[in-house]
């Protein structure tokens, strides 16, 4: 017979919906129970796309004699990471307290009738193997500690609680002898070059994650700084990872992360987090260098989303498995005889050569398609013509895809979760741009408005995620400041204020809501959440941007576009608190460095005056639409009149007439230049703002060598 998870709308949840565990979801139900039975609860943490999730699943939570023990013992809740981020933040802090800093997915954690934990840990084989305890003894331990030695286990609780709370009650320590300047940044970049892999990109060894938000750094540091070093390192990374097994050469997308050092086998599960944050980067390094590799890297993992990832209604989907037909990757490896045998003897050599493919595998006798050499390395050692190669790999993809998608797909997470469509919308809204892709700026557009019809309450508040016309939860921070950063994307790409409207809505329901009467970060959660042990406040970045690093970002960003000082403060509070995580640990707050980076400027408030459909207005945005000016906003209206448009946005059109469209405005540090008109004097003022540097020498030490050797 299903359990009570055969109710609930998660896929995660009801993939464990038939398990002979007793699972409840969390709700009031079992926490009632708790307390009236003084019963521990076993609470269970995991995704849809988590591979470990399925492993410990199949191996322990379908066995029958674990799933007795645990019924007979314990309360078992089962909660989706993604639905439920605030219970993740507070118990993996528990878990990594009591591991040493180690935690992961599935969390596993022991809690008391009063919710406080007190033991804890992620996957256990269900029996002791290769040093590892076994889940069995996990469970008779547990439960002879709570029967045995109850006040010493609750005491214990009680001690983590504390620690936990007092994490979210002030989030920082004092930093008051460190300054907000650019040595933070350049403090920043250098740890992050002691981190690089010179050979292979990325940062640190195996297993090895993308750092999308420190890429972005390492962009604006070069940029700041006029620094070959920084973008260096950003080109290698990108490079390597765009011909590893970590990209899919197929069909488009990023897997979660490799394994191995060399981004050659991944984690094969797909995130729309993770897409969406490296198309960013790879759009990003497209405008700071040029390079027209990582332009398609952008189209393609945008179109992999158009085609895979988005609901019929707007919203963008979370995951895609790593698992298919129950082995992880089988969807996506090849042999050599199939690719022969689809492409011909020829073609299929030629392919196979290319893509590193080999009747003996490079992993577990498949093979997964990667670059080991460029395109046009490989052409010149065969004496190929590069041109004809292209074209027939081209083609040789498109079959290939093809034929994959006739396999048995690995499972889709089709929830649509606000935080990580504001990171999508924020893209493909500033690729719609750069690139000049109207089919990217639509599809950011019916997001953004699925968003609005389908997750907004009629009070102006958000819900989290929405499933099968189903919207719940209350939102949380992530979603109310990743959604509104996007919607400011949004207007630059099209210039439709409501949407700017729409982001001031959002962050003063963020600023009523989410405030600390203490002052300094955001809190996680709202004020009338669901009171749990702890109200946390995140500055740490995990495989997304924290809360307060996107608050951060995006009151910069709305507080230059609307002149709301109340909207720049906050962004200074919340730098100001985490001055020592910056200082300490850069690659832990990626993000945050983003915004201290937008603070320091130089920060240029761009207006142009003049109907974006006219010609010449036209093609002045597109020109400057293809430079990198990562601290920058931009407002455009046919004419600055006040009686037009949002009066969110008067301020920054206040005083600006013109008399020959275009006209260009810029303003900075309070003060506007005289305006620009023409053709000419525009392209010139464009060509001095991608330039602009802060004039210092690069913190990486170019005099050292370090980019000619990457």
């Amino acid at each position: 017979m299903p359990n009570r998870l055969v109710n609930e709308s998660s896929p995660y949840l009801l993939q464990h919906a038939n398990n002979p565990v007793d699972w409840y979801p969390w709700c009031d139900e079992v926490l009632r129970r708790a307390r009236v039975e003084q019963k521990p609860i076993f609470l269970s943490i995991g995704y849809s796309a988590c591979h470990w999730c399925h492993v410990m699943e199949h191996e322990s939570f379908e066995n029958q004699q674990l799933a007795a023990e645990l019924n007979q013992h314990f309360l078992c809740v089962k909660v989706d990471r993604e639905e439920r981020p605030d219970l993740d933040q507070i118990y993996m802090h528990a878990v990594m307290i009591m591991n040493g800093g180690r935690g992961g997915w599935p969390m596993s954690v022991f809690l008391t009738p009063d919710l406080q934990p007190f033991y804890g840990g992620t996957y256990w084989p269900p029996s002791r193997k290769m040093g590892m305890p076994g889940f069995d003894e996990v469970l008779r331990g547990v439960w002879e500690a709570w029967n045995e030695r109850r006040d010493d286990a609750i005491a214990h609780a009680q001690q983590l609680t504390e620690r936990i709370a007092g994490m979210g009650a002030s989030g920082v320590r004092e930093a008051n002898q460190i300054a907000l300047n650019d040595k933070l940044l350049v403090g920043a970049a250098r740890q992050l070059q002691r981190l690089f892999d010179a050979e292979y990109g990325g940062f640190g060894a195996a297993p090895k994650f993308p750092h999308a938000m420190d890429l972005q750094l390492l962009l604006r540091v070069s940029h700041r700084k006029d620094d070959d070093a920084a973008s260096a390192m950003v080109k290698r990374s990108l490079d390597r990872m765009a011909a590893g097994g970590i990209y899919d050469h197929l069909g488009g997308g990023f897997a979660r992360y490799s394994v191995d050092q060399r981004w050659l086998v991944p984690h094969f599960e797909k995130m729309l987090y993770d897409n969406a944050l490296l198309a960013g980067s790879y759009l990003d390094s497209f405008l700071a260098t040029g390079d027209e590799g990582h332009a398609r890297v952008v189209r393609e993992t945008l179109d992999y989303l158009l085609r895979e990832m988005t609901d019929a209604e707007g919203g963008f989907y979370s995951t895609e498995d790593a698992d298919s037909e129950g082995v992880e990757g089988k969807y996506y490896v090849w042999s050599k005889d199939q690719i022969e045998e689809i492409l011909g003897a020829e073609i299929g050599s030629r392919f196979c050569t290319v893509y590193d493919v080999s009747a003996a595998g490079n992993f577990e006798g498949q093979n997964i398609l990667n670059l080991p050499k460029t395109i046009s390395q490989v052409a010149a050692d065969h004496d190929w013509e590069l041109s004809e190669l292209s074209e027939q790999l081209a083609a040789a993809r498109n079959t290939l895809r093809k034929v994959r998608e006739q396999r048995v797909r690995p499972g889709r997470d089709d929830k649509v979760i606000v935080s990580w469509n504001g990171l999508a919308i924020d893209v493909f809204a500033r690729a719609a741009r750069t690139l000049a892709e109207p089919r990217y700026l639509k599809a950011a557009e019916a997001a953004a408005q699925f968003m609005h019809q389908q997750l907004r309450e009629s009070n102006g508040r958000l819900l989290h995620c929405w499933r099968s016309g189903e919207a719940k939860l209350m939102a949380y921070l992530d979603d109310y400041v990743t959604l509104a950063n996007g919607l400011i994307s949004l207007y630059e790409a099209g210039f439709q204020e409501h949407w700017v409207d729409w982001a001031v809505e959002l962050a003063e329901r963020v600023l009523k809501h989410f405030s600390d009467s203490a002052g300094g970060p955001l809190f996680y959660t709202a004020d009338d959440h669901e009171t749990l042990i702890a109200r946390t406040k995140d500055l740490q970045d995990g495989s997304v941007p924290s809360g307060n690093s996107m608050a951060a970002y995006l009151f910069l960003r709305l507080g230059k576009l609307t002149g709301r000082g109340d909207f720049l403060q906050t962004a200074e509070s919340i730098l100001l608190a985490g001055r020592q995580m910056m200082h300490d640990s850069p690659p832990a707050v990626g993000q945050l460095l983003l915004a201290l980076d937008l603070y320091l400027g130089p920060f240029h408030e761009l207006v142009v005056i003049g109907d974006p459909q006219q010609s010449t207005v036209a093609s002045a945005l597109r020109d400057l639409s293809g430079r990198f000016l990562p601290r920058s906003v931009l407002a455009c209206r046919p004419v600055a009149s006040t009686k037009m448009g949002t009066a969110a946005l008067d301020p920054i059109f206040a005083g600006k007439e013109s008399f020959s469209p275009p006209t260009v405005f810029l303003c900075q540090d309070f003060a506007c230049r005289p305006p620009i008109e023409g053709e000419q004097p525009i392209k010139s003022l464009w060509n001095a703002l991608s330039e602009e540097t802060d004039g210092s020498q690069g913190p990486i030490g170019r005099d050292k060598g370090f980019a000619d050797n990457v």
